[in-house]
């Protein structure tokens, strides 16, 4: 088991038929952590309003995270726009888990870093309002090739592989998107006082230094599989968790130490 200082997680949509609950549950009974930051999307009210699907391991998912709240690890959950109405407990507890809007975390090299969910950038990202509608249609679609993609992979054998990622990839509207997001975020740390900033939101794991500032996302759990973890010595590192990584031997997607130059960015 590794023993981190700090894991960030966020978008696990729990409620949602494509939330990837499983790959999630082995990815916390192997880690232990100082900290664990729940960045908003943790529970999918939206998908919920719809259709409640809600397996074992879902609700396995949340079990281990009060286990590990009532053994010590500090839990704080910051709500997203898919959970936005635990937004009117901020300030609160949930048994041993801290609700807050927004958080701050110093890591072990003093890099004060800027936790938010950041669904506050979609104004900044948006090509319009008809775009926006498109994008969340187009992305349910591409979960839908993901979700079929991957069950006929499993019957054949085959491994775990985003498509929905690799195919939102190719998109350079996409990509553009992402980009303002990025720099939304970077901007908004910068403003604050922060060194760098932690958001989920976009679906798209990321590690990067930008004008001097440390932008992480930590991805999600919905076809990414995805977590950044703060290591004993100060340097963030992002995990890719599948059935190709099923152990702590498993290469991360990414590492940024201090000093680390920007190539370290996931595309």
């Amino acid at each position: 088991m590794l023993h981190c200082r700090t894991i960030f997680l966020s978008d696990i949509h729990l409620g949602n038929k494509d939330c990837q609950a499983t790959y999630l549950l082995n990815f916390l009974n192997q880690t232990k952590a100082d900290t664990i930051y729940l960045l908003g999307d943790i529970l999918d009210l939206w998908a919920m309003q719809k259709q409640v699907c809600w397996s074992p391991e879902q609700n396995a998912v949340i079990q281990t995270l009060l286990a590990k709240a009532d053994q010590g690890t500090e839990v704080i959950y910051i709500p997203g726009n898919h959970d936005e109405e635990f937004r009117h407990w901020a300030g609160r507890q949930f048994g041993t888990i801290k609700l807050q809007l927004r958080g701050c975390h110093t890591t072990a090299l003093g890099k004060k870093l800027l936790l938010l969910h950041g669904d506050e950038f979609d104004k900044e990202v948006n090509f319009g309002r008809f775009h926006a509608w498109l994008g969340d249609n187009l992305y349910d679609f591409l979960l839908f090739l993901n979700r079929w993609s991957n069950r006929i992979r499993r019957a054949l054998g085959g491994r775990y592989f985003s498509l929905a990622a690799f195919i939102k990839s190719k998109v350079p509207g996409a990509q553009q998107a992402i980009a303002r997001y990025r720099d939304a975020a970077v901007a908004k740390a910068k403003r604050s006082g922060f060194d760098g900033v932690v958001c989920g939101h976009i679906h798209h794991p990321e590690i990067s230094l930008q004008d001097g500032i440390i932008y992480c996302n930590d991805g999600d759990w919905i076809d990414n599989c995805t977590a950044l973890i703060e290591q004993q010595d100060g340097s963030l590192t992002l995990y890719h968790w599948t059935e190709q990584s099923h152990t702590l031997a498993a290469m991360p997607m990414a590492v940024l130490a201090e000093e680390e130059p920007a190539q370290s960015k996931v595309a």
